[in-house]
């Protein structure tokens, strides 16, 4: 009797959760919500830099639950639901304080369109991720969107503030970047970059300048590192897509008058 017992014990335990990385994963949910409230507060700068602080945490709670094997379907979807706060919530409502609010309407759908292709967004990657290619992202990441959002906020202070009649690029932004979360346009997601695995030398020290460029005038040059990997994914789509259309037509074009004929 005690030996049925234990053996339905067994099969009923409550099963724990891995603490470290998803201390992380509530550190990053910790500054998207100060985030928000530093928002409403009209600290936009100290916003900013919370949504940049959130990402980092972002980046760190995968990389250890995969350097200490402690990754877990719970870890993934708390850390969806972290996501869409911290990079979903948390911009949206920092670009509508910021520069949306005079919009009224406009404004504050174009930040609703920005929340839910961004919740899109990660409800596509969960179901995807186990069929995608792990080097692309297919559309443009939630951080990233976020991220570049923030920096946008921090340029822009860094340049004195912003006119009032550029308000009306800050929403346009918003929408292209609401369109690139849910697109299939290919993102480079640097998973293979292993930091513990070695690499050529040449990857160290191209990792060092970008670094020093960036500590160099960190306010410009985020802004500027964002705006390229923003860019590369329509630059890379279009790129493929011509080279497509070159192979496609060059059989026609190396087959002779006499073997046409």
């Amino acid at each position: 009797m005690r030996s049925k017992i234990k053996k339905r014990s067994k099969k009923t335990g409550k099963k724990g959760i891995y603490v470290l990385p998803n201390l992380f994963t509530s550190a990053s949910l910790f500054s998207g919500f100060f985030a928000i409230i530093a928002a409403i507060q009209g600290r936009y700068e100290t916003a900013a830099i919370a949504i940049l602080i959130s990402c980092v945490f972002d980046g760190l709670d995968g990389k250890i639950a995969r350097y200490t094997h402690t990754t877990s379907q719970f870890g993934v979807e708390y850390d969806s639901l972290c996501d869409l706060v911290a990079f979903g919530v948390a911009p949206a409502l920092l670009a509508f304080q910021w520069a949306l609010e005079p919009f009224r309407r406009l404004g504050w759908l174009a930040c609703f369109m920005f929340l839910i292709c961004g919740a899109l967004r990660l409800a596509r990657f969960n179901v995807q991720k186990n069929t995608v290619e792990p080097k692309y992202f297919r559309g443009l990441p939630i951080p990233a969107a976020a991220s570049f959002v923030a920096s946008l906020v921090l340029f822009t202070t860094f340049l004195g503030g912003l006119p009032e009649s550029r308000h009306v690029l800050i929403i346009v932004m918003i929408y292209i970047l609401s369109f690139l979360m849910v697109s299939t346009i290919e993102y480079p997601s640097f998973k293979e970059l292993e930091l513990k695995k070695q690499k050529p030398f040449g990857v160290l020290v191209a990792t060092i300048l970008i670094l020093m460029v960036i500590a160099y005038k960190p306010k410009i040059m985020l802004f500027i590192v964002l705006a390229i990997y923003i860019a590369s994914g329509p630059v890379i789509a279009m790129y493929r897509l011509r080279k497509k259309r070159a192979m496609a037509d060059a059989p026609l074009e190396e087959v002779s008058p006499v073997e046409r004929e």
